[in-house]
């Protein structure tokens, strides 16, 4: 991919532009089909592997060399939901904390333990 400026990190500029103009493009698809595209949210996006393009370039001292380009296939669905982003605004219940078997285990011989002492 194509790096700016000799950058050290960041996102490699030419693959997002490319994804910035296909989501213009399937917002103005949305307005077109009388959705509203402030509550468009991407439901799923693929990316696959699409076949080479094999070209030549030609190398000194009579050489040829590959000049191949690895294109790619982009699939995105868009969806218009109402409530798309009331996520964290609500009051809702805290999610339960995910415990071992072997803790609840514990936590019954501990409980057992309880009980027994009473």
């Amino acid at each position: 991919k194509q790096w700016y400026q000799r950058r050290v990190h960041g996102w490699p500029l030419k693959s997002a532009e490319f994804l910035l103009h296909m989501l213009k493009n399937a917002e103005s698809n949305a307005e077109y089909k009388g959705l509203d595209a402030d509550h468009l949210v991407i439901e799923h996006i693929q990316v696959n592997r699409a076949p080479k393009m094999r070209r030549r370039t030609y190398r000194a001292h009579g050489r040829i060399n590959p000049y191949m380009s690895s294109p790619c296939h982009i699939e995105i669905c868009l969806v218009e939901k109402e409530q798309a982003f009331a996520r964290g605004g609500g009051v809702e219940e805290p999610e339960k904390k995910k415990v071992s078997k072997k803790k609840l285990q514990k936590q019954k011989v501990a409980a057992s333990r309880a009980e027994g002492s009473m």
